[in-house]
């Protein structure tokens, strides 16, 4: 079974708190929005590859997968309420003989550095464009 950590950004918050904190409104909407799409930006690679590496059988945990992204998180998702299976295919259950599938965790750890490349440059570029410094 593969281990995965989430990424984590040190010093994120403290640019979230900059950003809350800019004088025009019309700035810091835009500061929350560019947020929000790098955070995004980083979810869908991770969906992208998710895609290739979910269990298939009928299709339709493959079509749940969503990505999403808030000022605060990036998020790749799956299942719904019609296929509410996903947390089982992904981290398995021991006790009905079900192996963990964790093609969420893999796909993150094939694209980490993708993703980290994402932050790196959308934050610098956040960074300089709004003097968060």
């Amino acid at each position: 079974m593969s281990e995965t950590k989430p990424v984590r950004i040190d010093g994120i918050k403290d640019i979230r708190r900059s950003v809350n904190r800019l004088g025009k409104d019309l700035d810091k909407d835009a500061a929350k929005g560019a947020l929000k799409e790098m955070n995004a930006e980083a979810a869908e690679k991770v969906k992208q590859t998710a895609a290739g590496l979910v269990p298939v059988r009928t299709g339709q945990l493959a079509s749940t997968l969503r990505a999403s992204g808030t000022q605060k998180s990036a998020r790749v998702r799956a299942g719904r309420k019609r296929v509410p299976y996903a947390g089982v295919i992904h981290f398995g259950w021991p006790s009905h003989n079900i192996s963990p599938q964790p093609f969420l965790y893999d796909a993150l750890d094939k694209r980490r550095s993708e993703v980290v490349d994402i932050y790196e440059k959308r934050l610098s570029a956040l960074i300089r464009e709004y003097r968060l410094y």
